[in-house]
């Protein structure tokens, strides 16, 4: 069995529950254009391409300023939606952290901006269990480069064979494959026809993902089997 050092996780759909909050804001700025954002659509273009919706806009013959501005637009709706949601946090999350919290070094990834993340995170108590955050501003490429998470991996001082990613996106899944990491796919609303070829493992619940991080780190079997009553 694999033994871990670090874990480095997403944000967005793993932590905390605002995909379906993004996916709102960028269906909102679309819909006056005639253009009705489905949630495949978002997956597929947002998710797993990763060059959103865009050339719709682009392809009705609008200019690049325009998706200049409706990026913005998006932007500054997700942030208030952000501000408007009463708990985020996934149940379940803060136990799994707080419990491999002294055993492993952890991290997060994401493609979200400082903004975004610092807002996704205003309640909960997640950040204590955490040594660092890496936000879209602090890596070159976004995922599925994996600039973020090379960079991740500097900041634990660990080798990509020492640790784990998790995630629940198809350009998440493929920016850890080329960092060099074995990553667990969480299944949620989102992603759940998705195959997700050449992950580690997909888990259908944060009870189930608390346990295979707890069978990665040696002397934690106790663990898993108190994570599993209070999930």
């Amino acid at each position: 069995m694999k033994t871990i050092e670090g874990v480095l996780w997403d944000n967005d759909g793993v932590l905390v529950n605002t995909e379906q909050l993004f996916y709102e804001s960028n269906r909102e700025v679309l819909l006056p254009y005639g253009i009705e954002l489905t949630p495949k659509q978002f997956f597929d273009w947002f998710l797993d391409n990763h060059y959103g919706a865009w050339h719709l806009l682009l392809r009705q013959g609008h200019d690049i300023s325009l998706v200049d501005r409706l990026r913005a637009r998006r932007q500054q709706l997700f942030a208030e939606r952000l501000r408007q949601a009463r708990q985020l946090i996934i149940p379940g999350m803060a136990e799994v952290l707080g419990s491999l919290r002294p055993h492993v070094a952890m991290g997060v990834v994401t493609s979200a901006y400082r903004e975004h993340f610092e807002l996704s995170h205003a309640a909960g108590g997640l950040r204590e269990h955490l040594d660092f955050a890496l936000t879209r501003e602090s890596y070159a490429e976004s995922k599925p480069a994996p600039d973020g998470y090379l960079a991740g991996l500097q900041r634990l001082g660990l080798p990509a064979s020492a640790c784990v990613a998790v995630e629940d996106a198809p350009r998440g899944l493929r920016a850890a494959q080329a960092a060099g990491l074995e990553c667990i796919i969480v299944r949620n609303h989102m992603n759940r026809h998705h195959a997700f070829d050449g992950a580690f493992c997909v888990v259908e619940s944060v009870a189930e993902l608390g346990a295979v991080l707890a069978s990665f780190v040696p002397g934690m079997a106790q663990l898993s089997r108190q994570l599993e009553q209070v999930l």
